[in-house]
């Protein structure tokens, strides 16, 4: 059997275990990493990409038997769902984590999504404000490399600049913006963590237009930028090491934790300090699946909290015809947003939103530029009109994304499956499944705003999308809080059950609020980096 030994152990290598391994291995503090998937090789990812014949976030990266993982394509696959609604965000199991195919989307929280109960008497308040995190926001934006604008109000106060110049607005964008003056829509360049300059040894952005699923060039950052320093510093990543179960010993501290190889070889892990960064829905399977004669109910789950609470950002997805050419296609995935619908008085009785931006033309709604063709060849056009239907459609493609709050719900959870395995004998995720009607009201306000939005463009052919979307964004299932009847971390992300057991990622949110999450997860990562040195420092 293998024993891994090290100040401190983390599950997952995504931002959050990633930025923790570096800050720690930099004070000289011995790390190691367990990691399900194995390395992605860039080039041979990108190979992938190109010769799918299906192009999903997925698309690009090999979903194994030994590191298995949601498919979009598939909903049955790895899920087990129970419904009344469809659970529709996936993740990856790769050294560096979903950071490999997401947006690059860059935002902070607003300060009253902490107080959301106090103000609006909806879900609860975080155990932190806004205060507590804006510096690590700050410092977070610097290690990610963000461009941004840092002379736009985005409702978030700043105590310094983004560290890079924004990512120039696409056409479109200015198209947008054009139209929607004097509107109250305020259209406003996203802070995204994409190089609009050489950084931090990485090339500036080239316009692949490939954000999600894969940057060929690492423009957009990516947990391996923090893996290699955390590497070079001293820290052991293992890769394709999948943590099977926590161990808890009589006094209630984790002891170790065991892990399994593709061989189905065993191996053990043992530290002084513990932290799970293996997202919101592999750090509560693992946490479920520890059950012992010492944790009965699982690891961390002496309140029944582990696995509740499961959110999204369900998105109401429109496109249309724009009434001039935008030229879609080109550039980052998405450049601007509108930002000034995520907070207000309707938060009392219905979701905020905030408005993506797409410059991906209708990609996401029915395959974009690469199935226009045979619809219009199927409408009957054919030679010179096919050709020039085809063209004026594709320059004039837009479409918009909302990303609605939803809250906290109790019923909403993760279990482990009654019947199916993986490879390593560890249950299944089976979800229990419902956006709710605060969350519905938020989708059916935001195709309203699609249409007065699109009315000022002079849009025709305008599609809403029936059902919700997935935004690819896993939350709640171990969220912290003050009390340990109802939550599974305290405001230091330690467990409440383990004093040295902490858990990372958006797992830990109360509540989702409308920002993408990657952001609030590496300022909470480097919060907890500062907790943990200082612990370590002392001698705990």
């Amino acid at each position: 059997m293998k024993t891994v030994e090290a100040d401190v152990i983390i599950v997952g290598s995504g931002v959050a275990g990633a930025l923790v391994a570096e800050r720690l291995a930099r004070a000289g503090i011995g790390v190691a990493v367990l990691e399900a998937g194995s390395r992605v090789d860039r080039a041979q990812a990108l190979g992938r990409y190109f010769n799918a014949p299906i192009k999903t976030p997925e698309s690009p990266y090999r979903a194994t038997p030994e590191a298995d993982f949601p498919l979009s394509a598939d909903r049955r696959h790895w899920y087990r769902q129970s419904g009344p609604d469809t659970f529709k965000s996936t993740y990856l199991k790769a050294v560096g984590g979903t950071t490999w195919h997401w947006l690059g989307t860059c935002l902070r929280f607003l300060p009253n999504d902490f107080r959301l109960k106090s103000l609006y008497g909806q879900g609860v308040d975080w155990p932190i404000g806004y205060g507590d995190l804006e510096p690590f926001y700050l410092e977070a934006e610097r290690e990610l490399g963000v461009a941004g604008d840092s002379n736009e109000d985005l409702g978030s106060p700043r105590s310094g600049r983004f560290p890079l110049p924004a990512i120039a607005p696409s056409y479109l964008d200015q198209v947008f913006e054009r139209a929607l003056d004097g509107t109250g829509f305020a259209v406003r360049t996203t802070p995204q963590a994409r190089n609009s300059v050489v950084h931090d040894g990485r090339p500036a952005c080239c316009g692949s237009a490939s954000c999600i699923p894969l940057c060929p060039v690492q423009a957009k950052y990516d947990a391996t930028v923090h893996l290699r320093k955390a590497e070079r510093q001293g820290a052991v990543v293992h890769e394709s090491t999948t943590a099977t179960a926590v161990e808890a010993d009589a006094n209630g501290r984790i002891a170790a934790i065991r892990f399994r190889r593709p061989d189905l070889s065993e191996g053990v892990a043992q530290g002084r300090l513990y932290v799970l960064a293996a997202h919101a829905m592999e750090t509560p399977r693992l946490l479920l699946h520890s059950r012992s004669e010492r944790t009965p109910a699982g690891v961390a789950n002496r309140s029944d909290q582990v696995g509740r609470h499961l959110m999204d950002h369900p998105i109401k997805l429109s496109w249309a015809l724009s009434g001039e050419p935008v030229w879609p296609y080109r550039g980052p995935l998405s450049t601007a947003g509108i930002e000034n619908l995520r907070d207000g008085p309707v938060r009392a009785s219905r979701a905020g939103l905030r408005i993506q931006i797409g410059n991906a033309g209708w990609t996401w709604g029915t395959g974009g530029a690469l199935t226009l063709p045979r619809t219009l060849a199927e409408s009957g056009l054919r030679g010179k009109a096919l050709r020039n239907a085809a063209v004026d459609q594709a320059a004039r493609h837009v479409e918009l994304a909302s990303l609605i709050e939803q809250l906290p719900d109790a019923g909403n959870r993760m279990v482990l499956d009654a019947r199916d395995k993986d490879h390593y004998g560890v249950p299944l995720p089976r979800l229990r499944y419902a956006i709710g009607d605060y969350s519905r009201d938020g989708l059916a306000a935001a195709q309203g705003i699609h249409d007065r939005i699109l009315a000022k463009l002079g849009a025709t052919d305008i599609h809403h999308q029936p059902e919700f979307q997935g935004a690819g964004h896993i939350i709640g299932t171990c969220r912290m809080g003050e009390d340990p009847a109802h939550s599974v971390v305290d405001p230091a992300l330690r467990c409440h059950d383990h004093d040295n057991l902490h858990i990372l990622g958006s797992a830990v949110f109360p509540t989702s609020g409308t920002a993408n999450p990657t952001l609030t997860i590496a300022a909470l990562a480097l919060r907890l980096a500062e907790t943990m040195k200082a612990r370590l420092q002392r001698g705990e």
